[in-house]
């Protein structure tokens, strides 16, 4: 009796089309790539993502979400505000910075398909200064931050350490003295929303 295939499922095929990218690169990774990957058509393929840029816009998708998942859990939490704030920005800056290390072919790659997929990102950054809001949000319902408005001190701390977490400064993210450099930021942070 001949053994069956997985089930082709839209994760497989996320999962293989990253492979792909990661031997290939975006400029020539193909769906047929993908398909020949799979051991199945490019048909079957196209039959979950209908173009090569919807299946390029899931994968970037998958992979920031990745991101946002980790830090969904730190936001949620139950711990002090001031914490939880602290506790999230290391915990942003951690998960680029492994992703820019330990795959760099990958890390890459993805630079690439978000400047292709401007909703995928957008999508994630709302994702993330949404989570910094409750916890700006939940400091300042308990009077540890004395913020006007939550959506705003958010934003600005988001935007403020951007050189900490946007892939566009993943080479500063090995030097030496970038923790020294994030953890005084956060301290200035942490202090200008808690003051009066």
């Amino acid at each position: 009796m001949a053994a069956t295939s997985p089930t082709l499922t839209a994760e497989r095929i996320l999962e293989a089309t990253e492979e792909v990218l990661r031997r290939h690169g975006p400029a020539k990774a193909t769906v047929v790539d993908v398909a020949r990957a799979l051991g199945v058509s490019h048909g079957s393929v196209y039959r979950h993502f209908r173009t090569k840029a919807a299946l390029r816009e899931a994968v970037t998708k998958r992979w920031l979400d990745r991101t946002s998942e980790q830090l969904s859990g730190i936001a949620a939490g139950d711990r002090d505000p001031e914490v939880r704030l602290r506790a999230w920005l290391w915990a942003l800056f951690d998960a680029k910075r492994r992703k820019a290390g330990a795959d760099p072919e990958l890390f890459a790659t993805y630079m690439v398909l978000a400047e292709e997929n401007g909703p995928a990102v957008t999508e994630h950054i709302a994702d993330l200064t949404g989570q910094l809001t409750a916890i700006i949000a939940d400091g300042a319902g308990t009077g540890v931050f004395t913020v006007p408005d939550p959506a705003v001190a958010a934003r600005t701390v988001f935007q403020a350490t951007g050189r900490f977490h946007d892939p566009g400064y993943a080479r500063e993210w090995v030097r030496p003295e970038a923790e020294d450099d994030l953890g005084s930021l956060v301290e200035l942070l942490v202090r200008g929303l808690s003051s009066p």
